[in-house]
């Protein structure tokens, strides 16, 4: 949707008033009553609100939507807790009234923004239940967004924003998912709030596929990375990650090959003999780059979806980000308090991460980058490779270093923080991503010995990667 006119937040409310087809309830927790003070301050709000209410003492919001049982209170089961008691209580109230002519909606949102001593960061989950026509079922669209301003009145204000540009979205821009995005972020600038997970469904949005919306959360610089769970479910990183162990494997995976598999089951050997390994508070995850999607600028969205369901069918867990450098994927993970962290990093790749032109950018050099990278729970597994053009194994131990970082690279050797992945296939080691594509594409049946069993036949039966059975 092209050159659309971009409201004010008080002009969108207004628009949101006049409209004499919607009619519904506002229910917010916790940051105050933004979003219901943004529809008053327009005016005309009496045809567009049937309540407003804000359950803020905890006692009330556990009465109200959870039935006396305590949980957390910024949470996606909160806010589902609100949207169904505030749709249920919106439909009795009005089960004859209205009902035929009305397109009913309920916007909630449960946020906990920066407290008087700071020590805390503002985030909150959004959503908003709504008809698009008369009498049918509705849709529904949730959200969670973090709060990066440092004073709690603007970040009140800012919730007042995104809540109204969520509503005017839903009944506007249905239609085109990636100017709903960007509709969000109307009158905001991208460093006063991230918007990490969101996830639209109902009768009028079952065409979305909420794994390409994420991606293009990341497009959008909306947000830095956005994460699938082994069902290709999207999550809030926070809720996959909070004091996890995390063993992340950073790659193109087009398409994983047995090399590709082989790095994941032995790094996770290495993990499980660490004493820090815990059993069932261990995630490990296929991490892709924007820059490993885009091609001449933009992406091929079923070329992302094959990667995403490949991996997906060996078992793995999904994310995707806007972080090039490897010390930048650390500190993002350090941001959800995680245990323990395992990168796993191939030689020709680790290569570059040792060159001191990577880091130009930072005044402090390698040795900056290296502080951020190698963190108190960090370590760096390295899988060999063979040198180019010769059958010569290459390993944390063997690999060329220039003269004056030796001694850096022995002290991360020698305190255990680069380690050799050992337990390895090297017959397989000449196989590579580009080799088995170009089988694929050339009709050469031999690339499917290259490739895990289950990702073979996912290739076959979808045809994956320009593959044609003709």
């Amino acid at each position: 949707m092209n050159n659309r006119e971009i409201l004010s937040t008080k002009n969108k409310a207004l628009s949101l008033n006049m409209n004499k087809e919607i009619y519904g309830s506002l229910a917010e927790i916790g940051g105050g009553q933004e979003v219901a003070r943004s529809f008053f301050q327009a005016g005309g709000a009496s045809g567009t609100v049937a309540k407003s209410i804000s359950a803020y003492d905890k006692t009330f919001s556990d009465t109200i939507y959870n039935q006396g049982k305590t949980g957390r209170y910024v949470s996606s089961h909160r806010l589902q807790k609100m949207l169904d008691k505030e749709f249920t209580e919106l439909n009795m109230v009005f089960q004859k009234e209205r009902k035929e002519k009305t397109l009913f909606f309920v916007f909630a949102n449960t946020v906990e923004t920066i407290n008087y001593t700071k020590n805390n960061e503002g985030h909150g989950w959004l959503g908003m239940r709504f008809q698009l026509h008369p009498e049918s079922t509705p849709n529904e669209v949730i959200l969670h967004i973090k709060l990066h301003e440092n004073d709690s009145l603007l970040q009140q204000y800012t919730i007042g924003a995104v809540g109204i540009n969520l509503i005017y979205a839903c009944f506007h821009y249905h239609e085109y998912p990636n100017t709903f995005l960007q509709s969000l972020m109307d009158g905001l600038a991208n460093d006063r709030l991230e918007v990490d997970m969101i996830e639209m469904s109902g009768p009028d949005l079952n065409y979305i596929d909420n794994r390409l919306l994420s991606l293009q959360l990341v497009k959008n610089n909306m947000t830095i990375a956005t994460m699938f769970d082994k069902d290709g479910k999207v999550h809030q990183p926070a809720d996959m990650l909070y004091k996890k162990n995390v063993l992340a494997f950073r790659g193109s995976f087009r398409p994983i090959s047995i090399v590709g598999a082989d790095v994941i089951r032995s790094s996770f050997d290495i993990f499980k003999r660490d004493k820090d390994y815990e059993k069932g508070n261990t995630i490990s995850l296929c991490e892709i780059t924007l820059q490993n999607l885009l091609k001449k600028g933009d992406f091929d969205e079923r070329d992302f979806l094959n990667r995403v369901d490949m991996l997906n069918g060996i078992g793995q867990n999904v994310m995707v980000s806007n972080l090039p450098k490897y010390f930048e994927l650390v500190s993002f993970f350090s941001m959800f308090r995680i245990k323990n962290l395992r990168i796993v990093i191939g030689v020709p790749t680790f290569l570059k991460v040792l060159d001191k032109n990577y880091y130009k950018d930072l005044k402090g050099g390698i040795l900056e980058a290296f502080g951020k990278l190698f963190t108190d729970n960090m370590k760096l597994y390295v899988y060999p490779s063979l040198e180019f053009g010769t059958d010569k194994l290459l390993s944390s131990k063997n690999i060329p270093l220039p003269h004056d970082l030796k001694h850096l690279y022995r002290y991360l050797v020698e305190n255990r923080k680069i380690i050799d992945i050992e337990d390895i296939n090297t017959k397989n080691l000449h196989i590579f991503p580009d080799k088995i594509l170009d089988a694929i594409n050339n009709g050469a049946p031999s690339w499917k010995s290259m490739v895990p069993k289950e990702v073979a036949d996912m290739i076959i039966s979808k045809k994956m990667f320009g593959y044609s059975d003709d």
